[in-house]
């Protein structure tokens, strides 16, 4: 029928009517091809697990933004003349093609490929500390050189393969004591430290004694024993936020989580074949990081008490350098114990490295409080840093120097280590800071001075206890008991750790060093974090945490680097069957999805600002072909 009318309409030359109804027709279509697109990133199963969890409004506009901030000091990253010649080359590793639509860079349909490094498949690489181009090209390794960043430019956009044998890691608090072997293939430490009792192998399992270096009677006792020399210490209580350097398997912290003490254990990537990775598998809090040439990423005054074991660094190498950073992030009045034969051996090799070490202390003003030897014959010092300048000022000789204003900078970011004393607070360190559990809530000194402090932090800690309690523990599905490390990329002021203090986890607390610096409040909380560039690879082995959380994070990205270079990145360092937990607005959710089902993940949106995906198993088949 339809055939004949048109005939007419032609024979009758009603060409405008004609013209009209074509244009209809293909307009309809139109509509019909980019409803199809909008939606075909989403499954139905996915559509039916997005349903409503609490009352949001359906508005994308209306997303609940971050909290409000407090004013923080301008926060400007080091430039690249001042790094240490940072490495522009890195490993030959493939990069997926770069599809990209509507002008976002590589956000479009993506494949992906295995990481290899001079041809081989890289189970274990850490691009900033794995770029083998720039460390040959180093000119010294006299300080270390070697175990600092050196990232690749551009960053790898590439997939890890999963050890073979791999499995989902043995839960929380059995993974203190044994990890699977097939997760961390690395029998080495066995046989190096087999007269130590660091790890032991047991079938499938690595089993971890408790044993150390300095740990004859087990780190329980070591533990014991140093709060019997100085009672002060009062672990849980007055100490609770702790740095152990050179921490091996992190069995000291690990066992220190018993009387609620949070640890950063962290050690380099050197011939104790994966100790921090070991750490992590087992569930306990550490980073790979070494005192070398450039500052720790952490803040100033900030760690209750700082432990070595043993840990092979030369304190009074470079002028001293080592020691004065530990003195600038240690809290005042806060402690040193250090276990290491200068302290209880007196051959002269041992006696040199104690005089050395005695006339370092005393130039730095920190006072010796106790020194003993155990029944086994282990012996420890333990030094307290002043709580004001008084000191300092009284000194004979100002050596070493206090710092200069230009030297005091406290986002500690490829900046060099200092040959000086940054002058201490003036805000009565006697009472600071507020014992735990308190401290959680408390004000922390360096904000007492800010407008609507109390206000603010309120607003903050009602917020992250709000959205932890109707919609991060229920609604959106994610497995809470089977999730250990986790990771805030974007932390503020710590509101999301703070509301998961009761829960069997502990959270690393990063803060983006191009973003408001937070991360000292987040240290007085009685928190751990540190500072990062999500630019750049961060510095832990692949698979290490159990879930990755943030909060309007991704906007910033956009504008200096890759998307799917930072996603590469969480896909690194993900464990299979972990979650990721991202807020944002919906346009950058409509990006970030896309991305996520490339990598074969289970994705789903929900309430108009809420990403929720678990990472699988899928790795891109080993194509063999070397880059």
């Amino acid at each position: 029928m339809m055939e004949p009318s048109i005939q007419s309409l032609i024979k009758e030359r009603k060409y405008p009517f004609l013209f009209a109804f074509f244009v209809l027709l293909l307009c309809v279509s139109l509509l019909l091809l980019s409803i199809n697109n909008r939606f075909s990133y989403l499954s139905v199963t996915d559509l039916q697990k997005s349903s409503p969890i609490s009352s949001f409004s359906d508005d994308a506009s209306n997303a609940s933004p971050p909290p409000r901030r407090l004013p923080s000091p301008p926060l400007t990253r080091t430039s690249s003349s001042d790094k240490k010649e940072k490495a522009r080359d890195g490993p030959a590793v493939p990069s997926p093609p770069d599809r990209t639509s509507n002008g976002d860079r590589g956000l479009g349909l993506m494949t992906w490929e295995l990481c290899k490094i001079e041809g081989s498949v890289a189970v274990d690489y850490i691009p900033c500390l794995d770029n083998m181009k720039a460390i040959k090209a180093l000119k010294s390794r006299r300080h270390m050189e070697h175990r600092e960043r050196h990232c690749p430019d551009p960053s790898p956009r590439c997939l890890l393969p999963l050890p073979q044998g791999y499995k989902i890691p043995v839960p929380w608090p059995r993974s203190r004591d044994m990890i699977w072997f097939g997760n961390v293939p690395h029998p080495k430490l066995v046989e190096y430290k087999k007269d130590q009792n660091w790890v032991r192998r047991s079938g499938d399992y690595f089993v971890f004694p408790g044993g150390g270096t300095q740990f004859k009677g087990g780190v329980k006792s070591y533990v014991e024993f140093i709060e019997k020399t100085l009672p002060s210490i009062g672990w849980g209580k007055q100490t609770r936020i702790i740095l152990d350097v050179g921490c091996g398997v992190a069995s000291f912290g690990g066992y220190l989580l018993e009387k609620d003490v949070l640890t950063m254990s962290f050690a380099p990537k050197d011939e104790h074949e994966a100790q921090i990775q070991f750490a992590l598998e087992r569930g306990i809090p550490a980073v790979l990081s070494v005192i070398a040439t450039q500052r720790l990423t952490f803040p100033d005054n900030v760690y209750d008490l700082i432990h070595c074991a043993r840990c092979r660094v030369h304190w009074d190498g470079d002028g001293g350098k080592p020691l004065m950073e530990l003195n600038r992030i240690l809290r005042p009045g806060g402690f040193f114990v250090w276990s290491a034969t200068p302290v209880y051996r007196d051959d002269s090799r041992d006696l040199g490295v104690w005089n050395s070490m005695v006339a370092l202390t005393e130039s730095i003003c920190w006072k010796m409080v106790a020194k003993t030897v155990d029944s086994d014959g282990i012996g420890l010092v333990i030094y307290q840093k002043p709580i004001s300048n008084t000191c300092y000022e009284e000194r004979k000789e100002s050596d070493p120097p206090l710092c200069d204003q230009k030297d005091i900078q406290n986002t500690s970011w490829y900046v060099p280590l200092r040959r000086c004393l940054p002058p201490l607070p003036q805000r009565g360190s006697d009472n600071w800071p507020t014992p735990w559990p308190e401290r959680l809530s408390s004000i922390s000194p360096r904000l007492s001075m800010e407008p609507k402090v109390e206000e603010i932090l309120s607003e903050d800690t009602k917020h992250w206890s709000l959205r932890i309690s109707d919609v991060y523990s229920g609604g959106l599905a994610i497995n809470w008991s089977s999730t250990r490390n986790v990771m805030d990329m974007n932390a503020g002021y710590g509101g999301f750790a703070a509301a998961l203090i009761d829960q069997p986890l502990w959270v690393m607390n990063v803060v983006p060093i191009n973003g408001p610096d937070t991360l000292a409040v987040i240290f007085d909380r009685g928190l751990i974090g540190i500072y990062h560039d999500w630019c750049e690879a961060f510095n832990t082995y692949p698979r290490t945490y159990d879930l990755l959380h943030s909060s309007y994070l991704f906007g910033n990205l956009t504008q200096r680097c890759d998307i799917a270079v930072v996603i590469a990145e969480m896909d690194r360092i993900l464990r299979p069957g972990g979650w990721i937990l991202v807020q944002d607005k919906m346009e950058m959710i409509h990006k970030l999805i896309p991305i996520f089902k490339s990598l074969h993940w289970e994705i789903t949106a929900q309430e108009e600002q809420f990403l929720v995906g678990k990472k699988g198993f899928w790795r891109p088949v080993d194509r063999g072909a070397k880059t």
